[in-house]
Order: C-alpha cells, then sequence, then structure tokens
C-alpha cells in the first residue's frame, strides 16, 4: 500500500525501499532460515559450547587439584626441613656438650698429670735434698776432722774416737741450724 501510493502521487521510487513482494519473499526466506539455525545450528553450537565448557572446568578442577597437591608437598617438604632443622640443631647441641665433658675430662687428665708431676718431683727434689744431706755431713765431718787434727795436732782420722767426735760436732751443727 506504501506503494502504491507513493506511485499514485507521481513522486518518482525511492531506491532505498523495497518493494512489497521483495519484503514478503525476504521475510519468508529469513524466517525459514531463522527455523534452520534455531532448530539445527543452533542446538550444536550449544552443544559444542557446553563440551568446551565442561572441558575447561574439568582441566581447572584437575590444575585446582595439582596445586593442592602441590601446596601440600610444599608444606610436606616445609615440615621435613623444619625437622631436619631440629635434628641439626640437636646434633650441634649434643655435640657441644660432648666438646664440653671431653674438654674439662682432659683439663682434669691434665691437672692429675701435673699434680703426678709435681709429686714426683718434689720426691725428687727431697732424695736430691737428701742426698746432698748425706753428702754434706761426710764433707763437713771431713772438714772438722782435718780442723780438729790440726787443733789438736794428732791424726783422728782411723779411730773409733774421730768417728764420735764428728757424730757429736753434726748434732751440735743441727741444733745450732734448727735455732
Amino acid at each position: 500500500m506504501i506503494y502504491r501510493i507513493v506511485a499514485a502521487e507521481g513522486a518518482t521510487h525511492n531506491p532505498l525501499l523495497p518493494g512489497l513482494p521483495d519484503l514478503v519473499w525476504s521475510s519468508v526466506v529469513f524466517a525459514i532460515l531463522l527455523v534452520f539455525f534455531w532448530f539445527r545450528v543452533l542446538p550444536n553450537f550449544k552443544k559444542n559450547l557446553d563440551a568446551r565448557t565442561e572441558a575447561i572446568e574439568g582441566r581447572l578442577a584437575a590444575a585446582e587439584l595439582a596445586q593442592a597437591e602441590a601446596a601440600a608437598k610444599t608444606a610436606n617438604i616445609e615440615a621435613e626441613q623444619s625437622a631436619a632443622r631440629a635434628d641439626a640443631s640437636k646434633i650441634r647441641e649434643t655435640a657441644r656438650a660432648e666438646g664440653a665433658a671431653i674438654l674439662a675430662e682432659l683439663k682434669e687428665q691434665a691437672a692429675a698429670e701435673a699434680a703426678r708431676i709435681t709429686a714426683t718431683a718434689k720426691a725428687q727434689i727431697e732424695a736430691e735434698r737428701q742426698a746432698a744431706l748425706i753428702s754434706l755431713r761426710a764433707e763437713v765431718g771431713s772438714l772438722a776432722i782435718d780442723l780438729a787434727s790440726s787443733v789438736v795436732e794428732e791424726s783422728l782420722k782411723n779411730d773409733k774416737t774421730a768417728s764420735n767426735v764428728v757424730d757429736n760436732f753434726l748434732k751440735d751443727l743441727e741444733k745450732s741450724a734448727g735455732k
């Protein structure tokens, strides 16, 4: 109708507006194509989209599962490292304690050895002092005999009296040294 009104007025036909038969046939073809796409193509398209969605969701779930496993393994490794650090710390402390005990034992052994060496040295010094005292007594006795013989002018070297004189002289010397 619009077409007739425009043609009746004597106006020229607008090239931008299609004719009525063109509009009807275009609408029929459009409706057929729409029904074909609606019932044939669209379900297949939805099926493919659903399959892709499920595949992506499955991969995401697998990725989340792998990530959870990795987190669990990481936590397990961290716990093992923590336990290893604690064990290493205990071993170091044990070694330090054993080292201190060994050091104390070595110090004790050194002190005992030093005491033994000191006692041996004291005994040796005492023995040497006794030997020196005996040697000194003999020499002092010999000197006393020489002195007495020169004073008295007689030889007392082979006589019993000389021995008694020397012993008395040494006793007097000890008494005077003790005072």
